[in-house]
Formats: C-alpha cells, structure tokens, sequence
C-alpha cells in the first residue's frame, strides 16, 4: 500500500512537470551519485590511519589527503547540480499547480466560496502547492541519499570486517523497524487531522484578531470567543494524545540509532579476546568514524517519511479542489425574453447536509417588479437569492429569467443579467477607480465618476487624497462599511444589469450612511427587477410583493397591506420590529 502511494505521488507530480520530469530524475540520480562519492574520503581516511599507524611510507598521505578533498569537493558540486535540477522542476510545478488551481478555482460556482470559505481555499492555493515545491526541491534529492548511503555503508562495511559490520548494522535494523511502526496507515489519518487543526486554528485566529476591538471594549478575555479557544483546547488534546501515542516507538528509535557505538564497543571486546592486532585496531576506528553516517541517514529517512504524508495531504487537499464540477457553461443562443424571474418547485440541499435548505419554491416575479424576501435567520432567504444568481445549480425543480432555465444560460450572458450587492461589501486593495471598474473593464474615467455620483459617493471622494485614484486600505486610507456598501453600489450601477440582488444592503451602515445608501439603491433599482433581503422591515413596505420564508419555504407572500391584515408570521414579525425601532433607554 505504501508503495502504491509513493507512485502516486511521483504520477501527480510528474502530470505537473510536463517537460520538466526528467530534471526530476537527473536531480535524484545525480544526488544518490553524490551520496557514493561521499563515502570515498572516508575510505581514504581509513588509508591515512593505517599507513600512521603500521609506519608505511607516510609520503603517500598527502596524496591520499588531496584526494579525499577533491573527491568531497567533486561531490558537493555534484549535489549542488542535482539541487539546480529539482529546484527548476520544483518551481515550475509549483507554477503549474497554481495555475490549474486558478483556472480550476474561476469556474467554480461562486457559492462554493461560501461553503469552504476563502481563507481554505487560499491556504490550499498558497501552502499545499509549496508544501509540495519543498517536497521535490529539497526532499527527493535527500531520499535519493538516503537510500543510496546505506547501500554504499554495506558495501564499505563488509569490504574490512564483516563482524563489525554485522554488529554495527543489528541496532540500526532494529531502529528502523521502530521507525516504520510509526509509519503505519493510521500515520497519514494523523497527519490530515493535523492540518485540518492547524486550518481550523488559523481560520479562528483570523477572526479572533479582527475582533479584538471588541473584546478590549468590554474587559472580556479569549474566552469570549469560544469557538477560538475551543480550536486552540482541542488542538492541545490532540498533540498530547499524538505525542503520548509515539513516545515508546520514537524513544526505541532514538536508542537504536545511537546505540550503534555500544555495539560496535561490545563487538570489538569480543573479536579481541584472541589477541589485539592491528587490523582490528584499524577496523574498530574505521567504523568509530563511519557509522555515524549510518544514524544520520536513518534520521533523514525518518523525516523524509514525515514530509512524505505531508505531501500526501497537500495533494489531497488540491485534488479536492480540482474535483468540484463546476457550473455547466452552455453556449447556446437563447435569449431571455424579458427580465422576469420564476422559480418553479425549486429544492437544494448543501453539500453534507441532512436536509434541504429551500425546498417547493414557486415564486414568480415580473419584470420590473420590486420583491422582498423576509423572515427568520435560517429561514434560506440568501440561499434563493443565490440560486437566483446561479452561485449552486438547484437539486430539483428549475429557475427561469425570461422563461429561459438558466442552466441553459450562457455564463458570461448570464452574469450580464444580474447584479448582486452583499450584506458585507468587501473592496480590493486597489484605487476606487479600479474597484468600481471592476463591473465594466472598458469603462472610462467620466462613466465612473458618473456612477460613484449616483450612488451618493461624492462625499467619499472628496475627503480621500487623491479623490477616485485613492488606493483603499494603502497608508492609512480605510473605509467604513456603510462607505464600502455605496462603492459596491456604484459598481452595480456602472455594470447596470437589468436584474438587481440586494441582500441586507444597508445592513452595516450608521444612520447618516442608511440614508445615503437608500437613495444610492433608489437610484440603483430604477427600471430593474430587483429581489431584496431584509431584517428593517420599514426597507420593504413599499416592494409589490413580500415573500416570508421560514424552515426553507414560503409561508406568506403579498403587500405590506395584505400580510399585515392576515394576522400571521408577518405582522408578529413587523411588530416586534416596531416595537425594537421604538424602544428608548428607561422607557
């Protein structure tokens, strides 16, 4: 089984490389070539020895010593060559990885960003994909060594006393079988569960830090955020259960590897009980001075098996995201008729989820209509908005814009037709310029500034430095979220698609922001089809049709007028928001 995943592993890597899988297998038999060169000057150091110690003509010593110096000069050039060769390879299968990723990642639906959350995916991009440049780069070239030298330490040890050898060999045997215990099946289980520790710490670390303001505000603790330490607790369990589980294998290997000079001490009192010569002199320094090698490499190939199991998990990690199917880009020609939107018995499910998020979903709405969907958290509001945006194809049922299923769609045609404003806008660290342009690359500088006019943004412009040029987030220069929502505005504003998403678009603006932001979306909305989630209930009673949706489905729907005359889940949720709206300190 270990065999297998090892050629998987190299069937990956190389799929990457392309062209430049050979300079992989230069690389390594260059480095295992160093690796018998390597042990050559420790031969000629044996020469030294005994032509000191039997008294031979000590002139050849300096030759003998030139030699070895050359021989280890000649090898570190060798391995340095063969380090040049796997980094190229290394480097350029990392760049193929993050391009397929890349491309992989564009044509993803865009929910799948919600589901398994940016900062994974980017971990993935950013250390899977490095995790596996290291591996080739430096970790192949070592394996290669490391297999090399101890067939070249056998070769040297039976050439000068086959029982010494045999002694010194025993105990790094016995290490090495504890080593592979450790290596087992459950080995590489451990090593997915600690990354997925250390990208479950990272993703709550994140959001720690981000709230640190508020807990500074309130006195409060790192208790505060539960979840955070909960990761951090759990996590702490984990590495004692791990480090407890391979304390009696590590420690037996640790012992073997080292006890190699204890052996070769008893080996040596024994083979000398018939008389102490000279060859067993020679023979007992001999491997006083090479063995060491032999600990060295059992370590390397310890810690090779290590990054081994940490390459497994980086490429199942990318292979995960190479395999979600994207959206089915059709490229037929049908053309909507109008901008009308019908959802007709529409069902989905997340995925892993027991039960269906939106489920017999029959909403339809004109074009030009204005409609609001309401009501509790959870109730999937965003999910049918999303589903109207095409970020998930539905698991049943169809959803038509102008009497076309939009699975039927172009793509590109299709996000053409719609505009999606988020609860929580996020910018990009370029000028506002570039931000906004984002909806429409051709547009120019006036068409811009038109828009960012509309969306009630000139107030914005004028405190920056360098007006619309003005890099956000660059020395200083920030924006509130109600100033961020105005910019997202004007950008749905230069794109100026016919069907308008707005979800909670005024939810992180101050008061004075609110007001900027309903004019900006009043603005928006004209002559659109536009579909509004919403918790201020005052933002809807104007809309020509409130959806209420709870558990997944639609429980109500009419006006403002007609829902609050049924005396149902609107009206309990409208006066609850009446009376929130109202409360006063004391009253």
């Amino acid at each position: 089984m270990k065999e297998k995943k090892k050629t998987d592993i190299m069937k990956i890597i190389n799929g990457y490389a392309g062209g430049h899988r050979h300079l992989i297998t230069v690389g390594r038999i260059l480095a295992a070539v160093s690796a018998f060169m390597g042990l050559v000057p420790f031969y000629d150091l044996w020469r030294i020895i005994r032509i000191a110690v039997k008294g031979e003509e000590l002139s050849q010593i300096k030759h003998i010593a030139w030699q070895a110096v050359g021989i280890t000069l000649l090898t570190l050039l060798i391995y340095i060559v063969a380090l040049f060769c796997t980094h190229i390879a290394a480097f350029h299968v990392q760049a193929s990885m993050r391009s397929g990723l890349m491309r992989r990642i564009l044509t993803l639906p865009l929910g799948v960003f919600d589901e398994d959350g940016t900062g994974k995916i980017r971990r993935i991009v950013n250390d899977s994909t490095a995790a596996t440049e290291t591996y080739i780069a430096h970790n192949l070239p070592d394996k290669a060594v490391a297999a090399a030298t101890p067939v070249g330490l056998l070769v040297l040890l039976a050439v000068f006393d086959w029982k010494l050898g045999l002694i010194c060999v025993i105990p790094a045997l016995i290490g090495f079988g504890f080593m592979m215990s450790m290596m087992g099946k459950g080995m590489q289980e451990k090593m997915a569960e600690y990354q997925n520790a250390l990208e479950n710490m990272s993703s709550e670390a994140t959001e720690y830090v981000r709230g640190v303001p508020v807990v500074k505000v309130f006195g409060q603790s790192v208790h505060s955020f539960r979840r955070f330490k909960d990761m951090i607790d759990n996590f702490g369990k984990w590495a004692t259960e791990y480090t407890l589980m391979l304390r009696m294998p590590m420690t037996a290997f640790m012992t073997c590897i080292n006890a190699v000079f204890a052996f070769l001490v008893l080996g040596a009192f024994i083979l000398a009980k018939g008389g102490v010569t000279q060859d067993i002199i020679l023979n007992v320094m001999y491997y006083i001075i090479v063995t060491p090698l032999l600990t060295v490499t059992l370590t390397k190939i310890a810690y090779s098996g290590e990054q081994e199991m940490v390459v497994v998990d980086a490429l199942e990690r990318i292979d995960h995201i190479m395999k979600i199917e994207p959206l089915a880009d059709k490229t037929g020609t049908a053309e909507p008729k109008d901008n009308s939107v019908t959802l007709e018995n529409v069902s989905f499910r997340y995925k892993d989820a027991q039960t269906d998020a939106v489920h017999g979903l029959n909403i339809s709405i004109a074009g030009g209509e204005h409609i609001a969907l309401v009501g509790p958290s959870g109730g999937g509001k965003t999910t049918t908005a999303e589903l109207v945006a095409r970020f998930f194809d539905v698991s049943e049922g169809c959803i038509k814009i102008g009497g076309i299923d939009i699975r039927k769609l172009d793509q590109k045609k299709m996000m053409e037709r719609v505009s999606f404003v988020f609860q929580d806008s996020r910018l990009l660290k370029t000028s506002i310029l570039d931000n906004v342009r984002l909806a429409r690359p051709d547009a120019d500088e006036e068409e811009v500034t038109a828009a960012l006019k509309a969306a009630q943004c000139e107030d914005i412009i004028d405190k920056l430095p360098n007006g619309i040029h003005t890099v956000v987030g660059d020395k200083g220069v920030y924006l509130s979220g109600g100033e961020q929502q105005r910019i997202s505005i004007a950008r749905a504003i230069l794109k100026n698609a016919p069907i308008l998403i707005l979800d909670e678009a005024t939810a992180f603006a101050d008061p004075d922001n609110e007001t900027k932001v309903q004019n900006a979306i009043a603005e928006l909305a004209k002559g659109k089809t536009v579909i509004m989630i919403a918790h201020r209930l005052s933002t809807v009673k104007n809309c020509d049709c409130i959806y209420v949706m709870k558990d997944g489905a639609v429980c109500e729907r009419g006006t403002h007028q007609e829902l609050m005359s049924k005396n149902g889940q609107y009206k309990s949720m409208y006066e609850e928001y009446s009376r929130s709206v109202n409360w006063k300190v004391g009253a």
